[in-house]
């Protein structure tokens, strides 16, 4: 005879057994009793049309929470419209019991009050929550502009159980088992996409992330192993899920199965055919930009992501490869346009933007092993705008600086976004000139000695990333003689390389992003209308706020810095030889040129800062590593050293603290140290920080 652990244990097992559903002729009997269509009922259960013709025909069972509201809604509908032959009094559909509780009455009113099928379903189970209620501002900040041509968002997390979860809590049930099968679906029923960014752009393809059990599922492996870097490893081409691609009639990118995989066919008319796939196993997401997402829920990796995609970009690929992308997103290269003689309207370029063909750079602004360097034998020396590494001679440091017992880092806030701010650059190719007048004004690279010029030995020089004094003639983006101009010495250029056409490219993508920027800020508690003290206060915790904003924080960041990277991308792989030309020369947006402006304001801004310091207060820098600077302080706070004027608003023209890009904020001083102490040995700090600023000489 059983015993009554064995019974119990086989009642709790009934009682943990999943709804069952009427046969789905049933299903829809049940709907048309109602007076309900399938669209009206995709909506109130918050999933798409085709999903409940599956349902009704067979070919698929929704996933919970979505069965237990079918499953109500089922049961009310059988109470209602019993079958032929049924009294009124029919018992409903059987339902599992659950051990959750009853929905609250707050749970209740908030349920949809304007469907009579949206009534039937309660609301704790219509959409999984995925923001906690704690969270009021980041939760309105996740729900995405609606577009009716792509209703469910710009992206899907798809999990192994075939649940893609999308913006906003939505759930849609995939049945796809290959990835062929998963890309039609995409296009055809998931209702993913996004807007253009630009009205000459392009809509943003869907893009679908996989977990390592949908990667499993789809018949791939759940890592990508090898002697390589993860990231920089493809699936081989004889592998099965290559061929189910190539079978079906799509086509992979150069860059092939990796862990950011485009698959695509070419575009009829208008309508683009192209599908963004990443896999989070495979390391797609980098820790350093999205710290502690691959490791989320699949609700919570959505709701990252989707806040990206919306106040962003929807992910191509890395931050840098977004940020550039972003970039040509925002000044598409052409736009329509009539055609005189014929009246037709054709493709043309589009003013303001770095058009459809990559253009050569100056030789000073190439990289050595650039094919213009290369095959034409030069040897007159490059451009060297690179961000700030200095540590200031012991010699300079006087006893009272010696006796200060505390040590501050002030970072300046995406200081290279402040940078691109209304920064002219060029839009047309390099003309070669020689002993022209300096015109601050023109974008451009000019040979120029700036040796002669003396300034004071406990700042870095301005004019060189090291802050050493020059020793002799050198090349100079525009905005570095621009400044010594200012400083109020005489410049006299040589040689120079200057562009013709101009334009402030880069401005909307500043704008973006900085709307981006703090906005996500704002979100974690650091406001603009906060005091000096309140807002140190807000930054020391605001990643414990909510970890899931903290990372779309840090891809924000990481967007910044990989997309300025991006801009002179230097070859990658153990074969490359020099002459040789390299993928990223292909891109339009190959331009050095224009990173060495970014860089070059953001270094001059950061001197000019400095300067204003130590008028202001007589303080000195002890280091200066990219965009944070270390001071001596008398206390553990900025606030016991930045100049304020007498009615305690903060001093113009030096460090004041903010969430706004370009002002500063507190970063702790430890690996900054351990910086000083790198550049002490000679050694690249941003070769050896995790998550330094080496992005802005390769990009990722």
């Amino acid at each position: 005879m059983a015993s009554e652990e064995e019974l119990f244990a086989s009642v709790d097992a009934l009682l943990n057994e999943e709804p069952q559903l009427p046969p789905p002729a049933e299903r829809a009997r049940l709907r048309e009793a109602a007076g309900v269509t399938q669209a009206r009922l995709a909506t109130a259960l918050k999933t798409t049309t085709q999903s409940v013709k599956n349902w009704e025909n067979g070919r698929s069972e929704p996933k919970s929470p979505r069965l237990d509201a079918y499953q109500r809604l089922l049961s009310g509908w059988a109470a209602k419209y019993p079958a032929a032959g049924v009294g009124s009094a029919a018992a409903p559909v059987p339902r599992a019991a659950s051990s959750e509780p009853a929905p609250s009455k707050a749970e209740t009113a908030d349920a949809p009050q304007d469907s009579a099928v949206a009534a039937a379903v309660p609301a704790r189970h219509a959409v999984r929550p995925t923001v906690p209620s704690r969270h009021p501002a980041a939760r309105k900040a996740a729900q995405p502009a609606v577009d009716p041509r792509f209703p469910h968002g710009p992206l899907a997390v798809l999990d192994g159980d075939g649940s893609a979860y999308g913006t906003d809590g939505l759930v849609l049930d995939c049945p796809a088992t290959t990835v062929p099968e998963l890309v039609e679906w995409t296009l055809r029923e998931s209702g993913l996409g996004g807007a253009k960014l630009n009205r000459y752009g392009k809509d943003s393809d869907p893009l679908i992330v996989l977990t390592a059990s949908a990667a499993v599922r789809l018949g791939l492996p759940e890592r990508l192993e090898g002697h390589e870097q993860r990231r920089s490893l493809r699936l081989p081409e004889d592998h099965s899920v290559v061929k189910q691609v190539s079978k079906a009639k799509w086509q992979l990118t150069q860059r092939g199965f990796g862990p950011w995989a485009r698959i695509y066919r070419k575009a009829q008319g208008r309508e683009r055919q192209c599908v963004q796939l990443a896999i989070l196993s495979w390391d797609a997401l980098d820790e350093r930009s999205w710290p502690g997402v691959s490791e989320m829920e699949p609700t919570d990796v959505a709701r990252v992501l989707g806040i990206y995609a919306t106040r962003v970009i929807t992910p191509r690929g890395s931050t840098a490869v977004s940020g550039l992308e972003l970039m040509t997103a925002l000044r598409p290269p052409t736009k329509a346009v009539r055609d005189e003689e014929t009246g037709n309207w054709v493709s043309g370029h589009n003013a303001g933007s770095l058009g459809t063909e990559p253009m050569d750079p100056a030789p000073p602004e190439a990289t050595p092993e650039h094919p213009v360097v290369v095959n034409s034998g030069w040897t007159g020396g490059f451009l060297n705008e690179e961000a700030y590494q200095w540590v200031r001679s012991v010699d300079t440091l006087s006893d009272e600086e010696c006796t200060l017992p505390f040590v501050v880092g002030l970072d300046l806030n995406t200081a290279f976004l402040a940078a691109a701010a209304r920064l002219v650059v060029g839009l047309s190719a390099p003309d070669h000139f020689h002993a022209p007048k300096f015109n601050p004004k023109i974008p451009g690279s000019w040979l120029a000695d700036l040796s002669r010029i003396e300034l004071d030995p406990r700042l870095p020089s301005p004019f060189t990333p090291d802050g050493s004094r020059p020793t002799g003639p050198a090349w100079y983006q525009t905005h570095t003689l621009a400044y010594a101009q200012e400083l109020g010495h005489d410049v006299h250029p040589v040689e120079a390389y200057l562009r013709r056409e101009t334009g402030a490219y880069l401005d909307p993508w500043h704008d973006r992003l900085k709307n981006a920027y703090v906005d996500t800020l704002a979100d974690l508690g650091v406001t603009k209308d906060l005091s000096d003290t309140e807002f140190l206060a807000a930054m020391e915790h605001h990643k414990e706020v909510d970890p899931a904003m903290a990372a779309v924080l840090s891809a924000i960041k990481a967007t910044v810095k990989g997309g300025v990277g991006k801009l002179r991308e230097r070859p990658q792989g153990k074969s490359y030889k020099e002459g040789e030309t390299w993928p990223a020369l292909s891109r339009p947006t190959w331009r050095p040129d224009i990173r060495a402006a970014v860089i070059s304001k953001a270094r001059v801004n950061m001197h000019r800062k400095l300067n204003n310091m130590a008028k202001m207060t007589g303080l000195y820098p002890l280091a200066v590593l990219s965009d944070c600077v270390v001071y001596p302080s008398p206390g553990d706070s900025p606030l016991d050293f930045l100049p304020y004027a007498a009615s305690g608003k903060p001093q113009p023209g030096a460090f004041r603290l903010g969430p706004t890009p370009g002002l500063a904020k507190l970063e702790g001083v430890q690996s900054m140290l351990w910086a000083v102490d790198l550049m002490e040995q000679g050694l690249n700090p941003a070769r050896h920080i995790k998550g330094g600023d080496a992005v802005l000489d390769e990009g990722e």
